[in-house]
């Protein structure tokens, strides 16, 4: 069973065209507008950052949501920023990228066996989307992993990410044990359907802290690749 394309690419366009919060879109177009300066030339993109990836990915990478002069700008998430640096870097070192850098959307960054999301869409201020933001941007992400039909992996990429990992397990009938399983940096969680394995987020508080090293995040990833089936690079 493969991917589903078209249901993909008809996410992306509704993800694209959101304007469901208030808030997040104010701040987004906000951003967009004033710009940093370093970007000052440059067009931001302003909207919602849909998923990127293989369509036949089996490990689905999922973040928090858009940086404001990341993806918020380039409008491919987790691209343009430190963050993104450092994630398609190790992607690309455990063989599921083919390139070790990610600019912009038309970069030729290509991801085999990955798809990378995140749980809400738009840039939040301060990093932080309110419950009703997260919930709202949920079903988004129900969708996208029942698109993603031969995903058997979740790498989640910090505790809002592990988070909502375990409500979107069990909004598609895969809920997780009680009490909650907490999340930690290689924690593991089996599942009757999809895995889930935690990271910590790829900010640059965890990785100029040395909290999160390339070491750990290849670890990690290589052992991401074993849950959802695809072996050593």
């Amino acid at each position: 069973m493969s991917g589903d394309r078209a249901g993909l690419a008809a996410l992306t366009a509704e993800v694209v065209d959101c304007r469901r919060c208030p808030r997040l879109v104010s701040w987004r177009e906000q951003v967009a507008t004033e710009k940093r300066a370093a970007f000052a030339d440059q067009e931001y993109w302003g909207r919602p950052a849909p998923g990127f990836g293989d369509p036949d990915a089996r490990l689905l990478v999922l973040g928090l949501a858009p940086a404001a002069h990341g993806a918020n700008r380039t409008g491919r998430v987790f691209t343009g920023d430190r963050s993104g640096d450092w994630l398609y870097a190790a992607l690309w070192r455990c063989g599921m990228a083919n390139q070790p850098t990610s600019v912009s959307r038309d970069d030729g960054l290509e991801l085999h066996g990955a798809y990378v999301t995140a749980a809400v869409r738009c840039a939040p201020p301060a990093n932080k989307p309110l419950p009703a933001e997260r919930d709202t941007c949920f079903p988004y992400l129900v969708r996208e992993l029942e698109l993603l039909r031969e995903v058997r992996a979740i790498l989640c990429l910090g505790g809002f990410a592990w988070d909502a990992a375990l409500r979107l397990r069990a909004a598609l009938g895969d809920p997780a044990p009680r009490p909650k399983p907490r999340f930690g940096h290689g924690a593991e969680l089996p599942g009757a359907r999809w895995a889930l394995i935690g990271c910590y987020h790829p900010s640059q508080q965890n990785t100029f802290t040395g909290r999160l090293t390339e070491p750990m995040t290849d670890d990690v990833l290589l052992r991401a690749r074993e849950l959802a089936g695809m072996g050593a690079p």
